[in-house]
């Protein structure tokens, strides 16, 4: 496998790395959460995401494309550069 990569350049072998195991990762989370949210629906006795493809199993892709086409919506009177670096502000102490 080495040599199948050892004639990219060195940043397009770590991104390749990178994305060979975060992809599947990000994959398994959408899906583990379909699988919770069928759980949950199950238990409070309802149907659970099935509108999206067989049995809802197209609900995790829609669910991303619907997050990445939404609106930055930023309020008049607020700063913009407060607004934006506060989520990160507040999760930086959690992570750090």
């Amino acid at each position: 496998m080495i040599t199948l990569w050892s004639g990219l350049p060195l940043f397009l072998q770590l991104g390749l790395k990178i994305g060979a195991i975060i992809l599947p990762l990000l994959g398994m989370v959408a899906y583990y959460t379909l699988a919770e949210r069928k759980v949950i629906a199950y238990m409070h006795v309802r149907v659970g995401p099935n509108r999206v493809g067989p049995k809802g199993l197209l609900q995790p892709i829609a669910d991303a494309v619907k997050l990445m086409f939404k609106e930055m919506i930023i309020p008049t009177n607020a700063d913009r550069y407060l607004f934006l670096i506060a989520p990160v502000l507040a999760l930086a102490p959690a992570l750090g």
